[in-house]
Formats: C-alpha cells, structure tokens, sequence
C-alpha cells in the first residue's frame, strides 16, 4: 500500500511546479486547481502532494479545500485511517464553506469502517449544514442507520423527512385554528362581549399596563366576514413566510408585526377599541415583500401569489382610507414592521439570488443564507424598542 507523502512545505524549488516559501492566494488556489487535476487523472500522489502543500493557509476556506482534497487522494491510494483524519481536521477548521462537505465525507468514512454510532454523530453535524436540497438524502442515510442502531422512533422520524413529510398542522393552521376557535366563541356565546372585552385592544386599558392586548387583540373579529377575509389573508401567505423562514420565526414575525399594529393604532388610531389580526396578518405581506423583493427567494410554488402583493397591500390600504371603521393605522404599523424584518433577516429555509451566488466553486457550500441568531434577534429587538416607544408615547397621551 503506497502512502501519501506528508504536507510539509518544500524549502526548496520543485520540479513539479510547487513553489516554494509563504504562499500567495494565487498560488494556493492554482495548486488546489492542479490537485483536483491530477485527482481526476489517477495520480493520487502528485494531488496529495499538491493539497498537502495548502494545508496551513491562512484562510479556512483554502485549508479546508486543501484537506478535502487530500483526503480523497489518501483514499483513493488505500490510506482510509488517513484520509479520515485530513476529513477531520477540515470540520475542525472555523466554519467555512467546505465544512459541510468535510463532514459528509467523515460520515461516508466511518459507515465503511463500520462506526455506526460515529457515521450518525458525523451526518448529524452535517445535516445542519446541509443545502435544502440535500436535506431528504441525509435525512434518509440517517433512517438507515439509527434503524441498524436499533432506533426505530428516530428512524421513522428521519425516514418521514427523508419523503419530505412536513408536520401533521403547521404553524399556520395551528394560528388560523386560534384565532377562529376564540372569534367565533366571541361571536356565538352567550359570555361572547365579555369575551371580545377581554382581547379587543381596548387604548385605555392598555395605558394602564394590560400590554396583553397588543397580541391577544388577533384573537377576536367584529364579524364572520371579517374573520373569514382575515383567516383567508393568512392561510395564503402564512404558509409562504413559514416555508421561508420556518415555523418559529414565522411565529416570531408575526407576533412582532401583531405589536407593531397594534402600537399604531394606540398612538394613532382613535380611542375606539380595536379587534382583528389584520395588523400581524399586514406584517406578514410586508415581510414577503420585501424578503421577494431584497433578497428574492427561489421559490416557483409561491411566486404568484407574492408577486401580488405589491398591488394587494396598496388596494387594502386605500380601501381603509376611504371606508369609516378601519384601523388602517393598525394595518400600516404592521406592514412597516414587516417590511423591516423582511428587508433585514433573509430567508433561511429556500435559496436566494444572493445565497447561490455566493457558493463560490468549493464544494458543500451552503445553498440557503445562514443568519446569524444575533442578526435575528437584533431585528426583533429594534421592532420591540420601538413598540417600548409607542406605549410610552400613546401612554402620555391618555394619561400623561
């Protein structure tokens, strides 16, 4: 068995073309050029050779690209010890975009060294990092192995993800459930007032610190029509924010442009109390507006209705200007909150424009935007300072 030669540095010139001393860029990338050469015409030694002498650049996405590369040379020459540990040491590096592909390979190598609980650890790591369109391949490779572990529970979940089996009730429909359960309640009951009372933003109970009803106000409507126009808002565009950016953040949003509505139309809106989800529900087309518009999300099945929306929220938004009994202060308050959540926080669950154009030509980069949780947060946070704002504003008005 012929072993890979070791990464060391020349000190000297090579008659191979590998230079000598500190590398430039365009040195490291012409040798990784040259490697995934040789790679392809079977001279395995002359590839590790040249990746070996990569391995150390100071920049993670070079050295990761390095050990990748002399990994598969290594097992391509029967070294499997050694190309697993060149697969290691690259998931070791800081984050970057070959480590997903580093990690794949690392759990490639321990199912053939029959390390199954290491193989389920390693594509575990993976499938975090994984591009949406390898999700159902990894979530299948890892149905098979938990069920050879003897996990069956776990093995039905990841094969039912593998088949691209979504959760039985979506965040969507579990808030259009809510949110029809209490109207109706509201609407039919004989304690149906004192219900509707107890949701409906009531401005002055509010200034006195019952903030529940910036969020509970979406729980009751004025009347069936209303409750259907709104119901029927969210069921088209819930699904398409949830698809995007998931379940949780959707939920998130939607709470965050809930308060934002609401804090409209307690500053702006009048004395009168206020009912229904219209507020949150503007919050949500305004973050597919501007999550469409921004960062344009690869995503066919929801193009239609998106590219609608434009015109939808400019007709609703006039249509409340001109006819008495609307909050359209509610809806603006919402709309402006969406469209800065969608205009800062781009999708994370389907590609975009940006996020596939910046894969770059190392193998295993991220084809969905990662975020950062402090951009998310940050986001958030700016939309609920300026909620803190409006109740202290709308608070010293009513009662100073």
């Amino acid at each position: 068995m012929d072993d890979a030669p070791p990464p060391t540095t020349p000190r000297g010139p090579d008659p191979r073309g590998i230079p000598a001393g500190r590398l430039s860029l365009a040195d490291a990338r012409a040798l990784l050029a040259d490697g995934d050469a040789a790679l392809a015409a079977g001279e395995f030694r002359d590839a590790a050779m040249r990746y070996g002498r990569v391995v150390g650049f100071d920049d993670p996405d070079v050295t990761g690209a390095a050990l990748i590369g002399l990994g598969e040379a290594r097992y391509r020459l029967d070294d499997d010890d050694a190309a697993l540990q060149s697969w290691v040491a690259a998931t070791q590096l800081p984050e970057n975009r070959t480590t997903y592909i580093a990690w794949r390979n690392v759990a490639a190598a321990r199912v053939r060294a029959g390390d199954l609980d290491g193989a389920i650890a390693a594509y575990r790591e993976a499938d975090r990092r994984a591009p949406a369109e390898d999700k159902a391949e990894i979530a299948t490779r890892l149905g098979w192995l938990t069920k050879e572990t003897g996990d069956r529970r776990a093995a039905g979940k990841y094969f039912a993800r593998g088949r691209g089996d979504g959760p039985l009730v979506s965040m969507t429909m579990i808030l259009i459930a809510a949110t029809v359960i209490v109207s109706l309640t509201a609407m039919l009951s004989e304690e149906g007032r004192a219900l509707t009372e107890t949701f409906w933003l009531d401005k002055q109970l509010v200034a006195e610190g019952q903030w529940y009803r910036l969020f509970s106000v979406t729980l009751v409507h004025g009347s069936p029509l209303h409750l259907f126009f709104n119901m029927y808002a969210l069921y088209l565009a819930g699904p398409i924010a949830e698809r995007w950016y998931g379940p949780t953040r959707f939920l998130l949003f939607y709470l965050a442009c809930a308060a934002a509505g609401s804090i409209g139309s307690f500053v702006f809106g009048g004395d009168i109390p206020s009912v229904g989800a219209s507020g949150a529900i503007f919050g949500i087309f305004g973050v597919l507006l501007a999550a469409g518009r921004i960062h344009r999300p690869i995503d066919h099945q929801s193009r239609a209705i998106v590219g609608q929306l434009g015109m939808l929220i400019l007709i609703n938004i006039a249509f409340g200007f001109a006819v008495s009994g609307i909050d359209n202060a509610a809806h603006l308050g919402g709309l402006a909150a969406g469209l800065f959540l969608g205009a800062i926080v781009p999708p994370t669950r389907v590609p975009t424009m940006s996020s596939l154009w910046q894969r770059g030509e190392e193998a295993g980069q991220r084809h969905v935007a990662r975020v950062p949780m402090i951009v998310f947060a940050a986001a958030l946070a700016v939309v609920f300072g300026v909620v803190a704002v409006g109740l202290f504003i709308g608070t010293q008005q009513r009662i100073g």
